[in-house]
């Protein structure tokens, strides 16, 4: 199981969903956040919220968001994770042109790393 000791700062990047269910507004519909973190510090670099009937963020939208995290450090990452579960076409697209390696692999080998984000957005939503 991966760790993240196992990583320097900025080595990799994981890209999950926060939620475990869809976001429901009355105006937009329900969504899902998609969130980026360094896979070393359990930083998380940027979020974005993804309508449900889309699925997965848009080209545009994963340009912008890898570019929100890229922000923090000034630099890409080697590796971005993200679980096999996950629809990422176009994130794992934009990654791939940046030289980023793309590992994909189940989302219960990244619990380590975005469990308790996961946890703290629920507590979030459950207060709201």
């Amino acid at each position: 199981m991966l760790h993240p000791k196992q990583f320097k700062v900025n080595e990799a990047w994981i890209a999950f969903k926060l939620n475990n269910e869809p976001i429901r507004t009355q105006q937009d519909g329900e969504f899902d956040f998609l969130a980026l973190m360094n896979a070393a510090s359990c930083f998380i670099l940027g979020s974005l919220p993804v309508p449900l009937a889309q699925g997965e963020p848009t080209q545009l939208e994963s340009q912008r968001l890898m570019q929100e995290a890229q922000a923090h450090k000034k630099r890409w990452p080697k590796k971005l994770f993200v679980p096999s579960e996950q629809p990422a076409q176009f994130l794992t697209a934009v990654a791939a042109r940046l030289g980023i390696g793309v590992v994909r692999l189940a989302e219960k080998e990244l619990s380590l790393f975005i469990g308790e984000a996961q946890d703290s957005f629920k507590e979030l939503r459950a207060t709201q």
